[in-house]
């Protein structure tokens, strides 16, 4: 029985965490796979950094030289990145070693080009662990539903994130607090940018949407706000409306069965809905398909360990192909369902706008939305020194057409400024 030989490209957090686990559950993976698995080498940046636990002759600083040995079956991607990562895949592919990568910015940009350099070379390509940590959900998507059509994948897809706005509306801390909090705890990195910003979901939600829809969807598809300009005053207007805000993925199938529209951007959910109870650094992402209903997936999104199941869980599937010469499923762009602008994507929201306190203003505010097609449903008058606050739900809109109402809002002389502009999900 031969040894099937893997090659680790990284060895930071996740990286060490998948070479120890392979070497604590060696017997397992052998069992499991139908052959003995062993790391040939692993890549690194600096060999001479302490690395507990990971055997020093393993490591090499040539990552092509790993990446091209006749006798390497698969190449585990852990290193982050686009370029250098992309690079090193497609080696990979081309000397006849399938990957596993847990790269969402790679995959979300580029994973159409990937997946069509996998076939041609007859091997694998495989990233679970790409979204949602060690939440099983990409596989499932894929696989679990193939015979049924979803229609909506809703998701908390960022720990971070999520952990900000959960103290914020736990705690009463406000988003700087919050984020240094999260900064301490080790859930934020030093530069939080690409969690709070939102990149980092925006990426799992074009991967997310890719998968469920069956068709092309890259990271410049993507509507992204982050949570940098979430208030205090928006966590407390949701709380009166019995909602809590998080940031949400959401990737809609349109209506007429021929669009989809894929956008990611804090939003207020009410209290009953299941994404509602996600607390801290958690991740769960809701999905609703015709003949399987409404179905939620929800566990660990980071950390090494985490993710590190997701990656072994990949290399026992990339193994057991391997073995049977065989590869599994890979890229379905068939449908080429076009993606709609955010423009056109239709949903609720809550507005707070300050104006002066002074008859007809409530009037005049109705007016203005009412003209560019937006209907209030519930509003709230608050007087406040020099004014009042007017806080107010609508009736599903465009973004356009909210967007419009809020510019003639702004331009008009009663009104001091708006204040809040949140959209509303999950009613």
């Amino acid at each position: 029985m031969r040894t099937l030989k893997v090659a680790l490209l990284g060895c930071g957090v996740v990286g060490s965490d998948v070479a120890r686990y392979m070497a604590t559950h060696a017997a397992d993976l052998e069992a499991r796979i139908g052959a003995p698995v062993e790391l040939a080498g692993i890549a690194v940046r600096r060999a001479d950094l302490p690395r507990p636990g990971i055997p020093e002759h393993l490591l090499t600083t040539d990552a092509d030289a790993l990446v091209t040995r006749p006798d390497v079956d698969v190449v585990v991607e852990v290193i982050g990145g686009t370029d250098r990562a992309r690079d090193l895949i497609t080696t990979a592919f081309g000397h006849g070693a399938s990957v596993v990568s847990a790269n969402k910015a790679l995959i979300a940009a580029e994973g159409e080009h990937l997946h069509a350099a996998a076939a041609s070379h007859g091997v694998d390509l495989y990233y679970e662990a790409a979204v949602a940590g060690a939440i099983p959900l990409l596989r499932p998507l894929r696989e679990s539903l193939a015979g049924d059509r979803v229609n909506r994948v809703l998701g908390i897809v960022n720990g971070t994130t999520n952990f900000v706005l959960d103290k914020m509306d736990s705690a009463g801390a406000d988003y700087p607090q919050a984020l240094k909090e999260a900064t301490a705890l080790g859930y934020a990195e030093a530069d939080p940018t690409a969690d709070v910003e939102g990149h980092d979901a925006a990426a799992k939600a074009a991967i997310l949407a890719g998968i469920a829809f069956n068709t092309r969807v890259c990271l410049d598809d993507v509507h992204r706000e982050g949570i940098t300009a979430v208030t205090a005053a928006d966590i407390a207007a949701a709380k009166a409306m019995g909602c809590v805000v998080k940031l949400l993925a959401i990737c809609d199938r349109g209506a007429d069965g021929a669009s989809v529209s894929v956008r990611v951007h804090p939003a207020m959910i009410p209290l009953d809905h299941p994404l509602a109870a996600v607390r801290g650094a958690y991740n769960a992402v809701f999905v609703e398909a015709d003949a399987a209903g409404r179905l939620m997936f929800y566990g660990a999104g980071a950390g090494g360990a985490p993710t590190a199941s997701s990656v072994l869980g990949d290399l026992v599937a990339v193994c057991r192909n391997k073995l049977a010469g065989v590869t599994g499923p890979g890229a379905a762009a068939y449908a080429r369902l076009a993606v709609s602008p955010m423009a056109d994507v239709v949903t609720r929201y809550h507005l707070a706008v300050d104006v002066e306190d002074g008859p007809g203003v409530l009037a005049e505010v109705a007016g203005v939305l009412g003209e560019h097609g937006v209907s209030v449903e519930h509003f709230h008058q608050e007087r406040r020194d020099g004014g009042c606050r007017l806080a107010m739900s609508t009736h599903p809109s465009t973004d356009a057409a909210l967007s419009a109402a809020v510019a003639a809002l702004r331009a008009s002389a009663r009104v001091h400024g708006v204040t809040g502009i949140i959209r509303i999900e999950g009613r």
